[in-house]
């Protein structure tokens, strides 16, 4: 019997089953009614797949007017000629679900006669559900985050998955960490730059003395908060190989994606490896600075990781958002996708999965925004010259008595620092420049600078004590008028004092000096008469390292680190703490 069957054409099968059918599909029911009305009657094929597909798929009862996206709203007035647009269909049924679309028994107006359409899942609204959220801040009271940061904090918790993409400086870190706390998640994967992540662990201890576990190269232990950065995430998860994931065996219940634009290359490796890894994820936020309307096929890759309903649909949302369309090279079709278009509907829609605010559009934040970057240095280098330099100290001791012989010999191991910095600091002035906005680097030694001053090219400008009177005034008159110049790179002395650079929203530290008050005039190159925004001032600092110690004997002369640079006592006493403190270690 089951020879014969096989045996039967396609249509010779469907008419089968259609003759013993006695399920509540209306499509099916409509193509049976036809068959039984005319006896000779044969469905088409693709009336007889569908039939041979899904006769035993039960349909969903639902009898509700649904509201559907204003794109799909408008394709559907396109394609069927209607005179207005409809904000809602009536589902009768779902006779079938498919992974992007629904197949419906209902009508799009009222007056209608309920029919069966095809409609994609895209185009119907969820029902919105956010989580019930109560926060007690007295918890945080040591460290209690401002008024902005509370409200990031509860939109991260009302929403599984969220993107928090306030503007640089608004302290994203300190609010998923809060929020992840509060969100009771017992197993939380922070997935950041390499750069980050000692501030993400030092921002966690800050709040919980929960154990924490940064991932190196290929060593992965279990924790409650596991950090690691994109690089590396291959040595933990490899699509082709779920079953030896260490991190899908961890199971988290939070993953937080920081600088989520990293992930804007649907093509790029660590793409892939994070869309795999977090698709069964429950909880996800995406924290990034970048905004959310430049371009927006780079965003089309984060909406997508966080079931945003525009991300349902690639070439729709390239038409729609991209100004999207196909030209011929060759014998193949390419889409150009470089555009931008309808762009506050593309705002609208992605509103309550997305929470962005600018720095000029907060009140609770300090004129001048101190931010240290953590890191540790691994260099033989390093340690070498300081144990040189400890060995001169211990066995001359009448030669290092004076302070300006010890701040002689450490040079060196400052400059060492210096140049082990530039890649933090071209990587952090890289993702200000993303943002649109422009960048001041500062260091003490020439070498660094001119590395940093020639990755940047075109882009950017040099001053340094060598630099002659009209080529100083042409650069700071080319950063602050030309649109192409997005960095300035100066000498801390050389261009720390007198120079107006407020085209600058960013200044980077690449190295410290011993003198405090040269990093509060560096500072005020950019906060100056003209200012009009928040200045956000980056240290980098190795804290395994005599810069740790500087930084925080400079930070400790002021009560709050908004004003952590300021010539708060002499130079030479401070220095003098420095050293002493260095000697002493």
């Amino acid at each position: 019997m089951e020879t014969g069957i096989s045996h039967l054409s396609i249509e010779q099968k469907a008419l089968s089953v259609l003759e013993n059918y006695e399920g509540s599909n209306n499509y099916i029911l409509k193509i049976k009614k036809q068959c039984d009305t005319n006896k000779k009657h044969i469905p088409t094929r693709a009336q007889c797949e569908y039939v041979l597909s899904f006769e035993k798929v039960v349909p969903k009862v639902a009898k509700k007017w649904v509201p559907i996206d204003s794109y799909f709203s408008k394709k559907l007035v396109e394609d069927n000629l209607f005179i207005k647009e409809p904000d809602q269909i009536y589902v009768e049924k779902i006779l079938v679900e498919k992974d992007k679309s629904y197949h419906i028994w209902g009508k799009v107006f009222s007056a209608e006669t309920i029919h069966d359409f095809w409609i994609p899942k895209a185009a119907v609204i969820k029902d919105y559900k956010e989580n019930v959220v109560e926060v007690d801040y007295s918890k945080y009271e040591k460290r209690p985050p401002l008024p902005h940061q509370k409200e990031a904090i509860e939109k991260l918790l009302k929403n599984d998955k969220f993107i928090l993409a306030d503007d640089m400086g608004l302290g994203k870190t300190t609010s998923a960490v809060i929020a992840s706390l509060e969100s009771e998640s017992k197993k939380v994967l922070i997935i950041c730059p390499a750069s980050l992540k000692i501030n993400w662990e030092r921002e966690i201890r800050n709040y919980t003395d929960r154990p924490v576990y940064i991932c190196e190269g290929k060593k992965y232990e279990d924790s409650d908060f596991i950090i690691t950065n994109y690089d590396i995430l291959k040595n933990f998860h490899d699509p082709k190989d779920k079953e030896n994931s260490l991190i899908l065996k961890t199971n988290f219940d939070l993953v937080i994606i920081d600088e989520a634009h990293y992930v804007s290359n649907a093509q790029a490796q660590r793409t892939k490896i994070i869309m795999d890894l977090t698709k069964d994820i429950k909880r996800l936020w995406l924290l990034t600075g970048t905004p959310m309307t430049s371009r927006p096929m780079n965003y089309y890759n984060i909406l997508k990781l966080i079931d945003s309903p525009v991300s349902q649909n690639w070439m729709a949302y390239a038409i729609r958002y991209c100004n999207g369309y196909q030209f011929r090279v060759g014998n193949k079709k390419v889409w150009n996708v470089t555009g931008a278009s309808n762009l506050e509907e593309l705002r609208e829609r992605t509103s309550r999965q997305i929470l962005r605010r600018l720095k000029t559009e907060v009140l609770d934040l300090p004129e001048k925004i101190m931010t240290p970057v953590y890191l540790r240095l691994k260099s033989r280098l390093y340690e070498g010259l300081m144990g040189e330099y400890y060995d001169w100290y211990n066995n001359r001791q009448e030669e290092s008595k004076s302070l300006s012989v010890q701040f002689t010999k450490l040079m060196k191991v400052r400059q060492v620092i210096a140049e082990e910095k530039i890649a933090t600091t071209i990587e952090l002035a890289e993702n200000i420049i993303e943002q649109g906005k422009k960048v001041i680097i500062f260091s003490n030694f020439t070498d660094p600078l001119k590395k940093i001053h020639e990755h940047f090219g075109k882009k950017s400008v040099y001053l340094d004590g060598s630099t002659s009177k009209p080529a100083r005034q042409d650069a700071v008159d080319r950063f602050q008028e030309s649109d192409k110049i997005q960095v300035f790179c100066g000498n801390m002395k050389a261009a720390g004092v007198g120079l107006t650079l407020t085209a600058a929203e960013a200044v980077i530290m690449n190295d410290l000096s011993f003198v405090p008050a040269e990093h509060s005039q560096a500072e005020d190159r950019a906060y100056r008469y003209g200012q009009k925004n928040n200045v956000l001032v980056f240290y980098p600092l190795f804290e395994n390292t005599i810069e740790g110690v500087i930084y925080d004997i400079l930070s400790h002369k002021k009560q709050i680190i908004g004003t952590v640079m300021g010539d708060d006592g002499t130079s030479a006493d401070i220095v003098e703490q420095i050293l002493n403190e260095i000697n002493n270690k």
